[in-house]
């Protein structure tokens, strides 16, 4: 969620810091702020809103020195405001924080008591504070941030600057991920890689529990229990290109146009000439009797859309959980249970805590975008979904990529246990095969789907319906379209209608039903000619033969290309994404950073 920056540089830190933040914008926010030491002085700038207003900040009221620390927060205690801002300062200390303390009003009354007097609504005000209680009971900095975290429950990701101090930077992880990088006499600390892609390639992951203390010398790590660690150096390659616009209004607009050569570049990772090629480690699934599914968001419903592959092709019990809920229920893991985990960020806190409830139960297999990532770490297997860096909130590249492992997983369960021959595995990985060009010729109905999208952008309400494998795309693009229109949107099994939710239809009501000509399309056809008896205004999302046989009397058709049975959510997930797109744009709406939204949800 929140972003942190860090650097102890041989040049002026707060241009360098702001182009740092800006590389964490992907992440949601809705202020930032930095502090930097000057002649041994500390001083900060801060400011609601976008970078762009602290950028101004700073042009107006320059923040001089060559060490400092940044922050975009995305408000958890106190509303969004300059006062609440990071960094946070005490006296002689300002931090900058990722995570929730969640014994602040413990530690607040206790500091309150000798005389530190909170100014601001924040958990984040409270370390500084106790920082500073440390340090006027005469402790060096280091110790004193130490002591600090030595106190905090919680989660967080913590970095300390010190009054005095041009040539420290104190780095904690707990539960947020924190990172460190190495330059050539100069060092850096971000909440991810993509913050210091300019700066370095050269990154170490901080572990759970670790502390750093950062020089221009390098940087010194321990463990929780206070061990020196010795924590790898990795290069690592970021595609600078892939956080830029390249072009488009939009970066869900270029992630959406990215599909097929990000899925291309999946397809080669895990199919060759010769089949399936997943890691050796990958589990034999003639030996697992269940599957458990964890994930949150869109990332819930790739793991939905799974939940049918692996039933009707593997002949696997699923159940799929939402992260938040999943370790209250304590469900009951068998030994041979298999427990995968979806996070595009691999840093999700939800589902990072459902997999460390397991952990000790069953196999844990992730599938991640981030391979450095927490998840992919603590998992017996990761398995890459190479999307690239996303940046735009609503996920689009990195929930059809996710789709295809789990796709290509399922494949590989179905061949494990004898319910797919040689012929029709190879039939499957053809229509894989197929997957890019399928997906450009999506892509290609841009313009009607555009036409569309306005009309759209004058609804309140909007239902999504979808049958079989397209139920779970109903309810993903309902999710995206009011995570950036701000409409109310619904998404509903076909058959579930006149359940309840045919209620609501009338004739200021689009019904978006997503319906290949397949085995349930005449089902599905049935339920949109009840939307149409109650006057609601259908939007087809069809083939040419569906738009042929079931086009009368609707309102819009979106024709998709012919598309194998089995790849189609992933197809047809091109519509769902460019009707949320064209929608907001049609509104003004932010499409890249809309309101209240994180793109790597990292606190409970």
């Amino acid at each position: 969620m929140c972003g942190i920056v860090g650097i102890l540089g041989d040049h002026q830190a707060a241009p360098v810091l702001v182009e740092a933040l800006k590389r964490l914008e992907y992440r949601g926010y809705d202020s930032a702020g930095i502090a930097t030491i000057n002649d041994g002085a500390l001083d900060r700038r801060r400011a609601v809103g976008k970078l762009a207003n602290l950028a101004d900040l700073l042009v107006r009221d320059p923040l001089p020195g060559k060490s400092g620390i940044g922050h975009t927060r995305w408000a958890t205690h106190g509303a969004p405001s300059v006062g609440n801002a990071h960094p946070h300062r005490s006296g002689p200390v300002a931090v900058v924080h990722n995570g929730i303390i969640e014994n602040f009003k413990t530690l607040r009354t206790e500091l309150a008591d000798k005389g530190y007097d909170t100014e601001t609504e924040t958990d984040t005000e409270t370390i500084s504070l106790l920082c500073q209680s440390f340090l006027d009971q005469g402790l060096a900095p280091r110790d004193a941030a130490e002591q600090t975290i030595a106190r905090l429950d919680g989660a967080f990701a913590l970095a300390f600057l010190f009054d005095g101090e041009s040539d420290l930077i104190v780095a904690a992880r707990k539960g947020s991920p924190l990172a460190v990088g190495w330059g050539d006499g100069e060092m850096y600390l971000g909440s991810d890689a993509i913050a210091l892609a300019p700066l370095t390639d050269r990154i170490t992951y901080l572990e759970e529990g670790d502390r750093a203390v950062l020089t221009r010398e390098g940087a010194e790590i321990w463990d929780r229990e206070g061990r020196p660690a010795n924590r790898e150096i990795r290069q690592i390659q970021i595609d600078t290109t892939r956080i830029e616009k390249g072009g488009h209004k939009h970066f869900m607009a270029k992630e959406i146009a990215e599909q097929p050569s990000v899925l291309a570049d999946a397809l080669a990772h895990y199919v060759d000439d010769t089949g399936l090629q997943l890691p050796a480690n990958v589990p034999d699934f003639a030996h697992v009797d269940r599957i458990v599914m964890v994930a949150c968001g869109t990332a819930f419903y790739a793991c939905q859309t799974a939940k049918y592959w692996m039933e009707q092709l593997a002949g696997v019990p699923v159940e799929v959980d939402i992260a938040s809920e999943f370790r209250y229920r304590n469900p009951p893991i068998g030994p041979n249970t298999l427990a995968i985990f979806v996070s595009q960020s691999g840093e999700t806190a939800d589902t990072l805590a459902a997999l460390r409830h397991v952990a000790e139960k069953s196999q844990i297999l992730s599938v991640v975008n981030v391979p450095e990532s927490s998840i992919a770490r603590e998992s017996d297997i990761a398995l890459p979904i190479l999307a690239g860096a996303e940046i735009g909130v609503a996920s689009t590249k990195a929930f059809t990529c996710q789709l295809l492992v789990l796709l290509v997983l399922s494949l590989k369960a179905a061949a494990d246990r004898g319910l797919l021959d040689e012929a029709s595995l190879a039939a499957h990985i053809d229509a894989l095969r197929s997957i890019p060009g399928l997906m450009s010729q999506a892509i290609a109905a841009s313009d009607q789907i555009e036409a569309t999208g306005e009309k759209l952008a004058e609804a309140q309400d909007i239902l999504f319906l979808g049958r079989g494998r397209m139920f779970p795309l109903a309810m993903e693009g309902a999710l995206k379209l009011k995570e950036i229109s701000y409409i109310h949107a619904e998404g509903y099994a076909s058959g579930e209608l006149k359940h309840g939710p045919i209620a609501l239809i009338d004739r200021s009501v689009p019904v978006i039903v997503m319906a290949p000509e397949d085995e349930l399309f005449d089902k599905t056809v049935s339920n949109m000619q009840e939307v149409m008896a109650r006057g609601g205004k259908i939007v087809l999302v069809t083939d040419r033969n569906g738009a042929r046989t079931a086009g009368d009397g609707v309102w819009k058709i979106i024709e998709m290309p012919d598309v194998p049975d089995v790849i189609a959510p992933l197809i047809y997930a091109v519509p769902a994404q460019l009707l949320a797109y064209f929608t907001a744009v049609a509104k003004g709406t932010d499409v890249d950073q809309p309101r209240n939204l994180a793109k790597s949800v990292t606190v409970e």
